[in-house]
């Protein structure tokens, strides 16, 4: 029988990385809201982030995206991260707002535009230099919206060549993730709609070239952790943006939808190695928070994965393998049920005062008085937000 004692070395080494997007205004294809205290700049991003992590003590690294958080001096934003204690982590690109892409991107007809798309991934690349981060994640929107409106090999073939381009300028300590999603906003087709593809294009890259599943990127019904379990197996899941959806493609909060899916998903990282400080498995969140408030909508994101990934921790490894072995299917069953019922938030607050962490970080946030005194201190000027 594991107990909570023996998992918490396991626990102490959980790192999740914040989307700094997350903490700007944010909403649907209808409107957006603002809401008092929402930055206006990459360093009032960073600052909350720096919150999210001083009540957790899970996230000490804030992703950045290309341009919205572009800015003159990268050193001396690394100096800005680091003196809240955080470290600068993923740059994301952005080929999806430029006029240019109306068509595609990466696999646009176009070599001018092609060229266009892959001259922004130098940048990126040069930006991590500047930075010391590990990884260049690329999400593409490139895709058609009718049948015979492109060409859906040729864009492939395309993909590919810009991909190698790219692929020949990281860094020998950089790795490029490739993100996928099966709709959205291109309807018809997607020109990487699914881990196969992306696996597929990475795999003709080399080694440091790997997947990004996000969690809200797949159709109803599809068991995402067997996709974690295949990648794991293939040494090619490069990365996570957890999330959460309960109809279309969404970033509510992870869990929100289906605590047992991300438990599931949680046990078979940790079973295929791919959670711990040794792991080549990055951990972040991508969520956009449009009703509820962005900080406390981060904290509770990284709790509901710290809260399964202790759940999942506690799976009885051994006995669940006898069962399995022996086919007990209704005896394997429970025990993974057992680990997935079993309530470890009093654990996991004492673990936390134990740590010096407040028992209850969505509380002490909420007490803390820092949503009032950012809502005075950032009155005025353009708030961020999605496009900025």
């Amino acid at each position: 029988m594991t107990t909570f004692d023996s998992i918490t070395p396991q626990l102490a080494t959980q790192a999740i990385e914040l989307p700094s997007w997350a903490f700007g205004n944010s909403g649907t294809r209808f409107k957006v809201f603002s809401t008092p205290g929402t930055p206006r700049t990459i360093q009032e991003k960073i600052a909350d982030a720096a919150t999210v992590h001083r009540h957790t003590g899970l996230a000490p690294s804030v992703a950045l995206h290309i341009p919205w958080d572009k800015v003159e001096d990268y050193d001396a934003l690394r100096d800005v991260a680091g003196e809240r204690g955080l470290a600068l982590g993923t740059v994301n690109s952005n080929t999806f707002q430029d006029d240019a892409y109306k068509f595609g991107s990466l696999t646009h007809t176009d070599a001018a535009v092609r060229q266009k798309a892959i001259d922004h991934h130098f940048d990126c690349i040069d930006i991590m230099h500047a930075t010391g981060s590990q990884d260049l994640k690329i999400w593409l929107a490139d895709g058609t919206n009718y049948p015979g409106q492109g060409d859906i090999r040729g864009r492939q073939d395309r993909l590919a060549e810009s991909l190698q381009t790219i692929y020949g300028r990281i860094g020998e300590n950089q790795r490029l993730v490739l993100e996928y999603k099966f709709f959205e906003p291109a309807f018809y087709h997607t020109d990487v709609p699914d881990w196969g593809t992306s696996y597929a294009q990475v795999s003709a890259l080399g080694e440091r070239a790997l997947v990004c599943l996000d969690t809200g990127h797949h159709a109803p019904g599809t068991n995402i952790e067997f996709i974690v379990a295949q990648l794991l197996r293939l040494g090619k899941l490069g990365s996570f943006d957890f999330n959460s959806r309960f109809y279309a493609d969404d970033d509510l909060i992870v869990g929100a939808a289906d605590p047992f899916q991300l438990f599931r998903i949680l046990y078979e990282v940790i079973r295929g190695g791919g959670y711990g400080p040794d792991s080549p498995v990055a951990f972040m969140l991508d969520q956009c928070h449009n009703v509820e408030d962005k900080i406390p909508g981060q904290i509770r994101s990284v709790l509901n994965v710290q809260e399964m990934t202790a759940r999942a921790l506690l799976v009885d490894g051994s006995a669940l393998r006898a069962a399995q072995d022996a086919g007990d299917v209704l005896g394997a069953n429970a025990i993974l049920m057992d680990a997935f019922y079993t309530d470890v938030r009093p654990d996991l607050a004492a673990w936390r005062e134990s740590r010096g962490l407040p028992a209850d970080p969505m509380a002490a946030y909420a007490a803390s008085g820092y949503q009032a005194a950012i809502a005075v201190e950032r009155a005025g000027g353009q708030q961020a937000g999605w496009g900025a």
